[in-house]
């Protein structure tokens, strides 16, 4: 296996296992992980806004996509438990299902020569270059997968996976 299928399957990996979890929740979305913490709905649509992050700006150097939600998701925002402040989770799916596609799309294009190239957010070595924003979305979207787990278990709901 090279590095380029090696980041392919952790970045589909990562997704399904974290949607598998989240789509558990998609009935209670609110449920925070613990008291004041994220909520499976923020941290959906936190992930698309952050893999916008990676993937339009940091590796192509445009806009992030999802300018309408990065006050809502983005890095930094306060969740809280009203619905009437949230789209749902019905459009928030859809989002990060396309930019994941997306960023798979764009790492079919690359070489393993290429994940050592600069990214466009060189002044934070998380980011710096295309390998590294890479693992970044693997990463991130397991790091949040935990946190969905603590909200699943929040809200009373068995494991999914023994």
């Amino acid at each position: 296996m090279n590095t380029i299928d090696f980041i392919k399957n952790g970045l589909e990996s990562s997704k399904q296992f974290a949607c598998m979890l989240l789509d558990d929740m998609r009935e209670t979305p609110f449920v925070e992980s613990t008291p004041g913490g994220n909520h499976p709905l923020w941290i959906l649509g936190h992930l698309a806004v952050s893999e916008s992050f990676l993937l339009d700006q940091c590796l192509q150097g445009k806009p992030n996509r999802f300018p309408e939600l990065a006050e809502l998701f983005g890095a930094g925002t306060t969740p809280n438990t009203d619905p009437e402040n949230y789209p749902t989770y019905d459009e928030l799916r859809p989002k990060f299902d396309a930019i994941r596609e997306d960023s798979l799309a764009y790492l079919e294009q690359l070489t393993d020569d290429d994940l050592d190239k600069a990214s466009h957010h060189t002044e934070n070595p998380f980011f710096s270059t295309v390998g590294n924003c890479y693992l970044a979305m693997i990463m991130h979207v397991m790091n949040h997968a935990g946190t969905v787990t603590a909200a699943r278990h929040a809200a009373g709901k068995p494991p999914l996976m023994m």
